[in-house]
């Protein structure tokens, strides 16, 4: 045990230590200074050619939404219908058959959105073709994406006052261009000399140690993988993901894929700091966060350590701790931080089983997930820890009686309205989709469906809602991990999903990009005696203090029906 912990602490320190320089290079890339990887430029002057695209046009931040939303709205209408024809398409080996319309759309939206759901098991549900050109080209888009749009605010808080704030689609190129593609090529390499597959042949036939002989799928998966976890995307080449040995081959590769996942979150936080010359505000959200990530992260490594107390009132020794689910490389505590790190940062991926997990580590992965700030997807954990920050602003003014401020303009009505209803529309969205799962699986078990209600939970009680709560915070926080003994292959989470996954996605990009758009317009106020001080620990702790009371009025009520009544019903 005490192996796996330490592993635990080399593993974030490692994270820590190569996400400083990368948040340097960063800021580099974005400033437009000098970098290593300028001999791409030549490239994307040839896609800008190409498109014809004027790199040096300025934008407001309403012309970078549009573009945005523009952009994404073809890639859905392309992966849309690549999966709907793909067995009419090529690089397809195993035969495998198109998706049906309602798989199709909530496939294209859930990798468009960062989110990666996947209703369907890699092995048969897609083609080398659709893995390869559509799902992993969606992977770099969408967190090219996310990063694209907290550049947009770090420029708006970079300048006093500016309603110019650099081109979108320079910024989303260069993002994959200079960052994504070659920290992707570098952890592909890895996973390839540590067993990851990357060849183009179809399923070969193995005989297992018992004398059965099973098709076993390949495919080329390194690039996928990296692409997956550096890009917070999670969506697996294999049905069960980072749990497969071909995903997750060795220690090495767990370390890699689990470095993979966290730099580029914490690295933003830093390139924060540096880009808008403000070290200690990012000093502050960094050490909030993290903070955030502990007070989840122990409570799950110890109920996994210390197994299940309905077996130990039995007399079974669990000397490993608790097993069911997990890979026995990887161990409890390795599970443990896999599965609290891919919840709140949005990856999603998993090396163990969540539905398998303790009733302890389901409530600390649905309130990861509910978060949504600790560290964060590509660019949007800033975004969402942002409209925190703009609460905690406009109370902490209320408090001391003068109109807030935030990095010299004034925080006024509108802005507070954006942030109010943002913050509201995920408690909607979790516990509106919950409750119209509950309402039908209750009253309308025997609908004539292709799959019925009555058949989509394999866990019954306390457990059951969980898996349908947990789909719902999935989600909506662009996560893409599950509880998966609910039965989610089906019309009604297809699409119900679907529109969770698309509200959840772009709603909470446009409204922080508008609010610091708008407030970067503002006359700039300097600072006097009387100017709240975001970059202090009293500030820090406010804004903690509007986390952790916001989401626990938001979501008690459905936590205490689900994972908490469980962890209770282990004890009676």
């Amino acid at each position: 045990m005490n192996t796996e912990i330490l592993g635990v602490i080399a593993t974030y320190g490692l994270t820590l230590l190569l996400a400083w320089p990368l948040a340097r290079y960063i800021v580099k890339v974005f400033r437009g200074d000098k970098v290593w990887s300028d001999f791409m430029s030549p490239l994307e002057r040839l896609f800008y050619k190409f498109s014809g695209i004027n790199p040096k046009e300025e934008m407001d931040w309403k012309q970078h939404m549009k573009a945005l939303l523009t952009i994404n709205l073809v890639w859905f209408v392309y992966a849309f219908f690549a999966l709907l024809f793909q067995d009419k398409l090529p690089l397809n080996p195993d035969g495998n058959p198109g998706q049906s319309p309602d798989l199709a759309f909530n496939s294209a939206i859930s990798f468009l959105v960062n989110c990666n759901l996947q209703h369907y098991s890699g092995e048969t549900g897609v083609t080398y073709f659709t893995q390869l050109f559509v799902l992993a080209f969606l992977q770099f888009v969408s967190a090219a994406t996310g990063i694209a749009a907290l550049i947009v605010v770090f420029k708006a808080f970079k300048e006093k006052t500016v309603t110019k704030l650099g081109n979108f689609w320079e910024i989303f190129l260069k993002t994959i261009t200079r960052i994504l593609l070659p920290l992707c090529l570098l952890i592909a390499v890895i996973l390839i000399f540590n067993g990851t597959p990357a060849s183009y042949a179809g399923k070969t036939s193995v005989v297992t140690l018992q004398g059965d002989t099973v098709n076993v799928s390949r495919g080329p998966a390194a690039g996928f993988i990296a692409i997956k976890h550096l890009g917070t995307n999670g969506g697996g080449w294999f049905g069960a993901n980072s749990a497969h040995p071909f995903e997750n081959p060795n220690y090495i590769g767990y370390i890699t894929e689990m470095v993979a996942q966290v730099v580029i979150p914490i690295a933003m936080v830093f390139a924060l700091g540096m880009f808008i010359q403000r070290r200690k505000f990012a000093y502050v959200i960094f050490g909030i966060m993290t903070i955030g990530m502990i007070c989840l992260l122990i409570p799950t490594m110890q109920a996994e350590m210390s197994g299940n107390p309905a077996l130990a009132h039995m007399g079974v020794q669990q000397l490993t701790g608790s097993m069911e689910g997990k890979e026995v490389r990887f161990g409890p505590a390795g599970t443990a931080y896999w599965s609290t790190v891919t919840t709140i940062i949005s990856t999603g991926s998993i090396c163990g089983f969540h539905d398998s997990m303790m009733p302890m580590s389901g409530l600390m992965e649905l309130l990861g997930m509910m978060l949504n700030c600790l560290y964060g997807g590509c660019g949007v954990g800033i975004l969402n820890y942002y409209i925190y920050v703009i609460i905690a602003v406009f109370i902490s003014g209320l408090m001391v009686g003068r109109t807030p401020e935030f990095m010299g303009h004034k925080l006024e009505a509108r802005e507070v309205k954006i942030a109010a209803l943002i913050t509201l529309l995920s408690p909607f969205l979790i516990l509106a989709g919950t409750a119209i799962a509950c309402y039908v699986f209750v009253h309308h078990p025997n609908a004539d469906w292709a799959v019925k209600p009555s058949s989509w939970l394999n866990n019954p009680g306390y457990h059951g809602f969980s898996e349908m709560l947990y789909e719902m915070t999935s989600s909506n926080a662009n996560n893409g991990s599950g509880f998966e003994g609910l039965g989610d292959g089906n019309m009604f989470w297809n699409i119900s999903t679907g529109f969770v996954l698309i509200l959840g996605r772009y709603l909470p990009i446009i409204g922080p990009v508008a609010i610091a758009g708008i407030m970067g317009a503002k006359k700039h106020i300097p600072e006097s005696a009387g100017t709240l001080r975001t970059d202090s620990l009293t500030f820090g702790a406010m804004t903690f203090a509007v986390i952790v009371i916001l989401t626990a009025l938001s979501y008690f009520p459905a936590l205490a029906l689900g994972p908490i009544a469980e962890y209770f019903s282990l004890y009676k």
